[in-house]
């Protein structure tokens, strides 16, 4: 049975660190030896500032980096960016100077390893100071997911994978949601991270997890040693059904977690939490299935007038997509497989997910 501690916090850092620090001694207080090759995965989607809710915050790096520190180990912040170099990122978040004066290495993910995860993926490429870290820590940002509801511990550890090979992925699953949330659970199980601390001080809602979110303050820290009980407890607390969660269905259906957890310290209900409505990607008989998918089932949309024309969302789409068209930009949706990269990786909030209103009239007539 696995332990969740859910801790009330605020970004104090008076009061903060000694709670970062009482944390990974219950989670593992003998962890972390002189010399230990740390390296610490925090949540680095885009450049974003604190006060957005993209990237874990500044704080919270910087007390994990300050008790690998004082315990003798080597801390190394590392992730894999959709938007942006890894500097550009600590910089704007505001991570570069809470680390000011501290040795710890930055280094963005970039030496693939390959990694057999089993059946259907086998090999795939993860990032070997990941996989080879003597600790990894992982550290989440509490946000929501247009594509797979949220993203929690196991989502974020899809950071592990490098650069363009995270949509490469996204196109190699398609639109099938739960086959990509096995993969998910698949590099979870591969770097079998030691620690997980989710940063749920300002979480985000709505369309998340990109800039289309709204931040909303929740003042919870939670961690554990095993991810997926983590996610399962963070659902609980914002009153999900974790199965809901894919990762979770997955994770539980494959040994990783017990549906019973034991949480340490008060984990009240987060009432009226804004979730993105995630629709099936195909429903009725299955004859008409490609007309509903090419043309009725939800799919991202842009507001012009947020638009900046910066060319990040046709850049990154892994089916190809979005094409630039006179200054506005124009899906392709029987290309489009509804990843929602775009809406991802948007640095303005232009884009968002919605379902057509012909849509919303065919699922009532076929009562799905």
């Amino acid at each position: 049975m696995s332990t969740v501690y859910v801790r009330s916090a605020e970004y104090n850092y008076s009061t903060l660190k000694p709670l970062i620090f009482g944390l990974m001694e219950s989670l593992g207080s003998s962890l972390i030896q002189k010399g230990s090759r740390v390296v610490i995965k925090p949540n680095l989607l885009a450049p974003a500032p604190p006060e957005k809710a993209v990237v874990t915050h500044p704080l919270v790096v910087r007390a994990l980096v300050e008790y690998v520190l004082e315990n003798g180990g080597e801390p190394m912040i590392s992730d894999s960016p959709a938007v942006g170099s890894i500097e550009k990122v600590l910089r704007e978040s505001g991570i570069k100077d809470a680390l000011a004066g501290l040795k710890v290495s930055v280094a963005e993910f970039k030496e693939p390893c390959r990694v057999d995860v089993g059946e259907p993926f086998k090999k795939i490429e993860i990032a070997a100071e990941a996989v080879n870290a003597d600790v990894l820590i992982n550290v989440p940002k509490l946000k929501t997911h247009t594509q797979m509801l949220l993203t929690l511990g196991i989502k974020n550890l899809f950071g592990c994978i490098i650069g363009l090979k995270k949509p490469e992925w996204h196109l190699r699953a398609g639109v099938d949601r739960e086959m990509f949330a096995r993969l998910l659970v698949k590099i979870y199980a591969a770097v079998s991270p030691a620690i997980t601390i989710l940063d749920g001080i300002l979480a985000m809602e709505g369309q998340g997890p990109g800039k289309g979110g709204t931040p909303r303050k929740l003042g919870v820290v939670m961690a554990s040693t095993n991810t997926a009980a983590l996610d399962r407890a963070a659902c609980m607390m914002l009153g999900i059904e974790p199965g809901t969660v894919l990762t979770n269905k997955i994770a539980l259906e494959q040994g990783l977690v017990k549906p019973d957890i034991v949480i340490d310290g008060e984990a009240g209900k987060i009432d009226n939490f804004i979730l993105p409505e995630i629709t099936q990607l195909v429903f009725g008989p299955d004859l008409i299935h490609g007309v509903l998918r090419r043309h009725l089932t939800q799919r991202p949309v842009c507001t012009d007038s947020l638009c900046k024309y910066c060319g990040e969302c046709w850049k990154y789409c892994p089916a190809e997509a979005i094409t630039p068209e006179k200054n506005k930009i124009h899906f392709d949706y029987d290309k489009c497989i509804r990843c929602y990269c775009c809406i991802e990786v948007c640095p303005h909030g232009a884009l968002q997910a919605k379902e057509t209103l012909i849509a919303k009239a065919a699922r009532k007539v076929l009562k799905m």
